[in-house]
C-alpha cells in the first residue's frame, strides 16, 4: 500500500474513514444514562484494509476501548467500503469518544470529530454524545428569518402614535444614520403589524420560523436596552400586536422566537432606576456596584446605557429565569405563545472576573422552558468559539460567526482594501481563504458540539449585527453562501433584506428598512433553496461526509438512511472526479445555480463549473443512471438565470 503521509490533504476527503452523531452514524437518538448506544464507522477501500477498529470511550474521565466487528453497508451510502459496529454503555451526561483504526499493513489512525490522523488527537476533539433532553424534534427543519422590527415594515397605525423623548423619526426612504450619538435613536416606525401584512412575502421564501429582535420598551431603535420586560413596546403595536402577530404566523405553520438580554438591561429599566442610587432597595443586588452609594456600576463594555446584571441574586432569578411567574416563562405561554427564544450575549452572560454562573443561568432558562412550555426551542449567542457552552444541557444551539459566516465572507467576497468590517477582528490586511480553508476553519469550529447541536447551529450569511453580505460580495456569490447554509447542517438564516441584496459597511448601517416597493431580486432562488431544503430529511437531519475540498470547490454529501444528496459548491472554473464508491451515483439535479454539471461514467463521476456555482444533486442506488444537466432538466432545476440573475 502507497505510503500515507501523518495527514491526509483535503482533495482526499472521499477515501476517509467517517463517522458522525447523525441517525445513520449512531442510531440510537435519545441516549440515556448507562443505556447502550450504538456507533458506525464507514472506511473506505481506498484507506486500505481495516485488520481491527476499537471505539475509545472515556468512562468517568478514564479512557477504555471497545472492540468493533465488521457489519453489512448501510443502504445508500455508496459501495467500495467497509462499515464496523461497536455498542457501549453511555456512562456520563456528557460522553467522549473515538476511534482506533489498525490497518493490515502496520498502520494505526485515529478518527475524531476533528478528522483522521496518526497523531493521537486530544480529549477536546473527541466526538461527543449527552443525555441532556433533546430539543424539540421541530427545530432541526427551519429555515430563520431575522426581522429587525423597526426596519421590516410599517403599519398605518404607526402614523398615529407618539414619539418618546429618546426618538427622531425618519422617512421610509431616509438614509440610516450608522455612526454617532443620533444611531441609535433614528425611529423609522416598523411595527409589528406591518410583519403580518407582509407574511405572504416570508411563505414566498420558504421561511418557517421568525426571529423577533427585542419587542420590550426601551430608549434605543435596537431594544437591547430594555426599560421593562414586561410589555411589548407601544411603540410595535404593544401587547394586543405580538398577540396578533404569533396568531398569524402559526396559523400559517410557521413559528416565532423573541430575543431576550441576559446579560444587562437598559438604564431606564425599572429595576435599575430602583437601585441606582439607592442601596435599600430589593433590586440593589441585580447588579454589581462599584462604590456604597450605588451610583457607580459595571456595564457592559464600559457602556452606561447597558448595566450589567448580577445573577447571584435570587430574587433576580425568580422574577427573570425561574419558574412559570417570570419573564422567560411569561411570553411563552398564552395569550402570546412564543415558540423560543434567542439570548442575546450569552457568551458574557453571568460572568465578571473571577464568577462565572453562566452554567447556572443556561440550566434555569432550560428548565423553565421545558417545564411551563415544552417543546420550545433556545438560541443562545456567543460570538467566537462556542463549543465550551453548547452542550445541549443549556443552551441548544448557538448563534456563532466563527464554524460558518466569517469563513465563508473571507472566500466568497470580493477585496475591498478595507479590513475594518472583519467582525471586529483587527486585520491589517483582509483574509482570503480557499474553499478548503472554509471546510479546514468549519470542522474545527464545529467538532467539538454533540450532533444535536450542530444540527440547529444558526447559519447565518450576517445579522444585524455585521455588514451586508452584499457590500462585498455579487448576487452569484450570496447565492453560494446561501446555498451552503441551507445544505449544511445546522439552521438556514435569512436577514431579511438579503433577499433584496441590501446593501451596508457594518451592523447599524445594515439595519436599511425594508424597499418593498422594489423587487426581491434573490427571492425566487432563496424560494427554491429553502423548498429545497424543506422537502428533504437529508438536509435536515442527515450527516455530514465531505469528499473534496481545494482552492476553488467544496464536495459533500448529506445523506440519511432514506436519501442521499451531493452538494457542490465553487468560487471559480473546476473540475473534479470521484469515484462512484464515494457516493453512489448522481441523479436528477434538485438545484443548479451557475454553470455546474455532473457526469455519470462507469466508475466515476466528473462535476465541473465555469465559475461561481452551486448545485445539489440526488444521490440513486443504480450505477447506469446518468446525471441529466440542468438544461435537460429545466422543469425542477431553478438556475441563476430564472432567478434574474
Amino acid at each position: 500500500m502507497t505510503e500515507k503521509p501523518e495527514s491526509l490533504p483535503m482533495t482526499s476527503l472521499h477515501a476517509l474513514p467517517h463517522h458522525d452523531g447523525s441517525e445513520l452514524y449512531a442510531p440510537i437518538r435519545t441516549p440515556i444514562l448507562g443505556g447502550l448506544y450504538t456507533v458506525r464507522l464507514r472506511v473506505p477501500v481506498e484507506f486500505g484494509r481495516i485488520g481491527s477498529a476499537a471505539v475509545r470511550v472515556v468512562s468517568d474521565g478514564e479512557p477504555c476501548f471497545h472492540s468493533m466487528a465488521a457489519t453489512a453497508p448501510v443502504t445508500g451510502t455508496g459501495g467500495g467500503c467497509e462499515w464496523w459496529t461497536a455498542e457501549f454503555e453511555i456512562p456520563n451526561q456528557v460522553t467522549r469518544y473515538r476511534f482506533l483504526l489498525n490497518t493490515i499493513d502496520g498502520d494505526a489512525w485515529w478518527l475524531s470529530a476533528d478528522g483522521v490522523d496518526r497523531i493521537e488527537p486530544t480529549d477536546s476533539r473527541d466526538f461527543r454524545v449527552t443525555t441532556f433532553d433533546p430539543a424539540p424534534e421541530w427545530a432541526a427543519s427551519q429555515v430563520m428569518y431575522q426581522i429587525f422590527p423597526d426596519r421590516f415594515a410599517r403599519s398605518a397605525a404607526a402614523d398615529d402614535r407618539s414619539l418618546p423623548d429618546w426618538a427622531q423619526a425618519a422617512e421610509w426612504t431616509a438614509p440610516v444614520i450608522s455612526t454617532g450619538p443620533h444611531t441609535s435613536r433614528q425611529w423609522f416606525g416598523g411595527d409589528l403589524d406591518g410583519i403580518v401584512e407582509h407574511l405572504d412575502h416570508l411563505e414566498r421564501l420558504g421561511v418557517t420560523l421568525i426571529y423577533l429582535t427585542p419587542f420590550f420598551p426601551a430608549r434605543s431603535n435596537h431594544r437591547y436596552d430594555a426599560s421593562t420586560f414586561d410589555i411589548v413596546d407601544p411603540l410595535l403595536g404593544g401587547d394586543p400586536a405580538l398577540i396578533r402577530l404569533v396568531e398569524a404566523v402559526h396559523a400559517r405553520g410557521m413559528r416565532v422566537i423573541g430575543d431576550l438580554t441576559t446579560n444587562h438591561t437598559g438604564a431606564a429599566h425599572e429595576w435599575f432606576t430602583a437601585a441606582l442610587g439607592n442601596p435599600s432597595a430589593e433590586e440593589s443586588d441585580f447588579y454589581y456596584w462599584t462604590n456604597a452609594q450605588q451610583t457607580e456600576y459595571v456595564a457592559w463594555y464600559g457602556v452606561p446605557s447597558l448595566p450589567k446584571l448580577d445573577w447571584g441574586s435570587d430574587t433576580l432569578r425568580r422574577r427573570f429565569i425561574e419558574g412559570p411567574e417570570s419573564v422567560v416563562a411569561k411570553w411563552l405561554q398564552p395569550p402570546f405563545n412564543l415558540d423560543g427564544w434567542r439570548i442575546d450575549v450569552a457568551n458574557m452572560t453571568g460572568r465578571l472576573r473571577d464568577v462565572d454562573l453562566n452554567r447556572d443561568v443556561q440550566r434555569t432558562v432550560r428548565q423553565t422552558m421545558d417545564t411551563t412550555a415544552p417543546g420550545r426551542v433556545l438560541y443562545a449567542e456567543s460570538t467566537n468559539d462556542a463549543a465550551g457552552d453548547f452542550d445541549g444541557e443549556g443552551w441548544q444551539a448557538p448563534m456563532s460567526y466563527s464554524a460558518f459566516t466569517r469563513p465563508v465572507w473571507h472566500w466568497l467576497r470580493q477585496p475591498s482594501g478595507d479590513p475594518a468590517h472583519h467582525f471586529g477582528i483587527p486585520f491589517r490586511v483582509e483574509p482570503r481563504y480557499s474553499a478548503a480553508d472554509v471546510v479546514k476553519s468549519y470542522r474545527n469550529f464545529t467538532a467539538p458540539y454533540p450532533w444535536a447541536v450542530r444540527e440547529l447551529a444558526m447559519n447565518a450569511i450576517d445579522t444585524h449585527d455585521t455588514p451586508r453580505f452584499a457590500q462585498q460580495a455579487d448576487d452569484a456569490a450570496q447565492i453560494v453562501a446561501a446555498g451552503l447554509s441551507m445544505t449544511l447542517p445546522g439552521t438556514p438564516v435569512i436577514f431579511a433584506g438579503d433577499e433584496f441584496g441590501l446593501r451596508g459597511t457594518h451592523g447599524e448601517d445594515s439595519r436599511t428598512p425594508l424597499p418593498w416597493g422594489d423587487t426581491p431580486r434573490l427571492a425566487e432562488a432563496y424560494g427554491g433553496l429553502a423548498r429545497l431544503r424543506l422537502g428533504s430529511r437529508a438536509l435536515q437531519r442527515g450527516g455530514l461526509r465531505w469528499l473534496h475540498a481545494d482552492d476553488e470547490c467544496m464536495i459533500f454529501v448529506r445523506e440519511a438512511s432514506e436519501e442521499v444528496v451531493l452538494v457542490f459548491a465553487s468560487s471559480g472554473a473546476a473540475t473534479v472526479q470521484l469515484p462512484c464508491g464515494a457516493f453512489g451515483a448522481v441523479g436528477e439535479a434538485a438545484v443548479t445555480f451557475g454553470e455546474a454539471a455532473a457526469e455519470q461514467f462507469a466508475d466515476e463521476v466528473r462535476i465541473t463549473s465555469t465559475g461561481l456555482a452551486f448545485a445539489v444533486w440526488r444521490v440513486v442506488e443504480d450505477t447506469a443512471t446518468v446525471a441529466r444537466s440542468p438544461q435537460a432538466d429545466a422543469g425542477r432545476v431553478i438556475d441563476l438565470a430564472r432567478a434574474g440573475l
